[in-house]
């Protein structure tokens, strides 16, 4: 099947067809077609190679395009370093602090669309898709509206908390020509979890790279070449950024989706208030993870040396955040495949999904850790021409390394539980571990204890870890079964039919 002209079946993921049910999950034993009970090392090996490669289908085109969306901003503040340590400090606090808000509140309230889509294509209920993406649309463009204030006002909103006035000033007038780019990601994010339920990764893998290659040229072009500076990173970014939405709803519009798209419904209209509570516990759980780090930016700039510690601690997040699109990837393919799985009643196969995506994200993170701790002697230059940033960025190589391997299993944690709807959940766990431990630590071992820049990363980190560990503990103590039973109650809640199984049919 050419999984970019037709929906791919989530059957044809699984290997197997299933039968038709018909009763209340509630009831259900593990699925017929579900994965046998695993006993035996020999066993284990065996169904963990085939969840890889039904996981990596999914997940490597799906790094690809995590990794092609971030390097967006990351090309962009690599020119920015080449140009003066002003111009980086102030992409760096408009791309964390100010594209980081409303990109973690955007791709948050998309991602409601992650369980509903995934759920509901799991259990063949593909006429909603179009109808859920709608409803996003129309909820993520109002939101924009309203986001779009803070970009009006970002210079006297980064004053207010304490940045400098050189950097807030540079950083709000980037601001206000970001604008397009916010009401970008309200278009773009419902669009990406609309393809990714029914594993359309491959085309926004290419339209993702065709972006980036045009990014890069017109980045050096704009910024260096003619030299437009900050404006010049603004307007390549917010083109690339439309480019993609653009090409993906050529896409979807063409008839490529099949019956997930069968144009514009007045359905779209229908029961927004309740997607907006869904879509808001999304944003908050997600929110959350990203302002943790984007607070993190915040209190560097509180320093004494403020530009040289936001400087050298944007190389260091933006050099985590771009390790983590692997791990992002393997979140979106994760998601999927237990959105899929539980939406299909296999409660079973969903679980040894989780187990084998946590292991991959935790033996990818080792590799570019590894890497780092050989070559931070010499990477640090290829991001700032400043001394002083070179050795704070040297110094803070091995913390960064530690986070890395943790960050590549949380985003996987964290694709469980958009797959399987517990974002409300999570969201409490993040406000308690980030938000409670974590940035009172940091503050504490930052400057009460003044261990600097390295004493809040500290703090923070061991929040990080405590949300880890939660996480772990919950997917560990999770009752598949009633899981699946939970899928099909929210099908029917919005708007699918219900599922049709073989005994009641026979009964």
């Amino acid at each position: 099947m050419d999984n970019n002209n037709q929906p791919l079946s989530p059957n044809h993921l699984q290997g197997h067809v299933r039968p038709p049910n018909n009763s209340s999950a509630s009831s259900f034993t593990d699925g017929a077609n579900d994965i046998p009970p695993i006993s035996g090392i020999q066993v284990f090996f065996r169904e963990f190679l085939v969840e890889s490669r039904k996981l990596w289908y999914l997940a490597a085109p799906a790094i690809f395009i995590s990794l092609g969306q971030y390097s967006l901003n990351f090309v962009t503040q690599i020119f920015a370093g080449h140009i003066g340590t002003l111009e980086l400090a102030a992409v760096s606090i408009q791309n964390s602090v100010i594209s980081g808000f409303s990109f973690g509140v955007m791709l948050g309230m998309g991602s409601a669309l992650e369980t509903l889509c995934g759920q509901a294509f799991g259990a063949s209920q593909v006429d909603m898709l179009g109808v859920y993406m709608q409803r996003s649309w129309i909820i993520l463009t109002i939101t924009a509206f309203f986001i779009m204030f803070f970009y009006i006002f970002a210079a006297q909103c980064l004053k207010l908390i304490g940045q400098t006035s050189e950097i807030s000033e540079a950083a709000g007038a980037m601001a206000l020509w970001m604008i397009p780019q916010l009401y970008a990601y309200a278009a773009n994010f419902p669009m990406a979890k609309f393809l990714q339920a029914q594993s359309k990764m491959m085309v926004m893998a290419v339209i993702t790279g065709v972006a980036l290659v045009l990014h890069i040229f017109f980045s050096w072009l704009l910024m260096l070449k003619l030299r437009w500076g900050i404006v010049g990173a603004a307007v390549v970014l917010d083109a690339s950024w439309w480019f993609i939405v653009v090409a993906q709803l050529l896409y979807i519009f063409s008839g490529a989706c099949g019956r997930s798209w069968s144009w514009f419904s007045w359905k779209a209209f229908q029961n927004l208030l309740g997607f907006v509570r869904l879509s808001l516990a999304s944003a908050v759980m997600l929110c959350l993870e990203v302002w943790y780090f984007v607070a993190l930016m915040l209190f560097a700039g509180y320093m004494k040396n403020a530009r040289i510690s936001v400087d050298a601690l944007s190389i260091c997040i933006n050099i985590q955040f771009w390790v983590m699109t692997v791990a992002l990837g393997c979140n979106a393919a994760i998601s999927v495949r237990v959105s899929n799985e539980l939406g299909a009643v296999h409660p079973r196969t969903a679980k040894f999904s989780v187990v084998v995506a946590v292991v991959s994200a935790f033996l990818i993170g080792l590799v570019p850790s590894i890497a780092l701790l050989i070559s931070r002697r010499v990477y640090p230059s290829l991001f700032s021409n400043n001394a002083e940033v070179q050795k704070l960025v040297y110094e803070l190589t091995p913390l960064l390394a530690i986070c890395i391997v943790i960050n590549s299993v949380q985003p996987v944690l964290s694709g469980v539980a958009i797959g399987g709807g517990w974002q409300a959940f999570v969201a409490y766990v993040n406000i308690v571990c980030y938000y409670v431990f974590g940035i009172p630590m940091g503050l504490i071992m930052g400057y009460k204890l003044k261990m600097g820049v390295r004493g809040i990363w500290y703090g923070m980190l061991i929040g990080t870890v405590l949300q880890t560990s939660v996480l772990l503990c919950m997917v560990y103590r999770t009752n598949w079964n009633k899981e699946a039973s939970i899928a099909e109650k929210r099908i029917k809640q919005w708007g699918g039919e219900p599922i049709v199984r073989e005994n009641d049919v026979e009964n």
